[in-house]
């Protein structure tokens, strides 16, 4: 008999997970199913707060021999996920690398190194440099709000922002271009941060993964040991 897995994803039920068993809720994806039981799945334009996107496709799974991004595809009983494989874990590494030479990431001298998803994420994932040639792309850096700045250079185009100020009802910010020239865009006459709606408060001001939106004067507070990576892997993070 031929189930219909669109009733099995409203339904409680198990998944296997690199031959593990995985329980799942009403309504989870793989991921937030995977995340819960403590198994970890790379991510990073996925948040729990907000609708998936599949975006950054770095959370790429393999159900049932199909490829598909794991926060986008609901747990159904049944599922054969495969996760942590060699492939899927190189194709994730070209991910990363690619995102590094797309943008001007330069850790050392980054405000969120130790606490930026991305760079935890190609530790955990043994990126060890960037392979391919560097773009070093001329991008806008935004300080013309009070108490935010806007470097688009380290932007990743996750859409965390979008969402979150969507949600909020301000529309602050959009994606706007195609392919290569795709960008975040500022919801103002004039483009800038400090002629729009945003607020320091919002969660669209303190949701970017990376180092693209940061508060004013508080760079460098947090000391070495103690920012969120130092103590352990994102790995981890996610299991707890």
């Amino acid at each position: 008999m031929m189930t219909d897995t669109r009733i099995d994803a409203l339904s409680p039920g198990t998944f296997a997970l690199d031959g593990q068993e995985v329980e799942f809720g009403p309504g989870d994806s793989i991921l937030q199913a995977a995340r819960r039981a403590g198994h970890y799945i790379p991510h990073l334009c996925w948040h729990p707060d907000f609708a998936a996107h599949g975006s950054c496709r770095l959370c790429t799974v393999k159900v049932n021999g199909r490829s598909g991004a794991a926060c986008t595809i609901q747990a159904a009983s049944g599922q054969d996920v495969q996760s942590d494989t060699p492939e899927l874990n190189a194709q994730r590494k070209t991910l990363l690398q690619m995102l590094f030479i797309e943008g001007n990431h330069f850790c050392p001298s980054c405000e969120k190194s130790g606490s930026c998803l991305l760079q935890a994420t190609a530790y955990q994932m043994g990126m060890d440099g960037p392979h391919f040639e560097e773009f070093y792309p001329n991008r806008r850096v935004d300080a013309s709000h009070p108490e935010l700045l806007l470097d688009l250079n380290r932007c990743i185009l996750c859409g965390l922002c979008v969402r979150a100020s969507a949600q909020e009802g301000k529309h602050v910010f959009a994606m706007g271009g195609r392919g290569i020239t795709s960008h975040l865009l500022v919801n103002s006459d004039s483009g800038q941060l400090a002629d729009s709606t945003i607020s320091a408060t919002d969660d669209a001001a303190s949701i970017c993964p990376v180092g693209a939106i940061l508060p004013k004067r508080r760079g460098f507070v947090i000391p070495i040991g103690q920012r969120r990576f130092d103590s352990h892997p994102v790995s981890q993070e996610d299991a707890t």
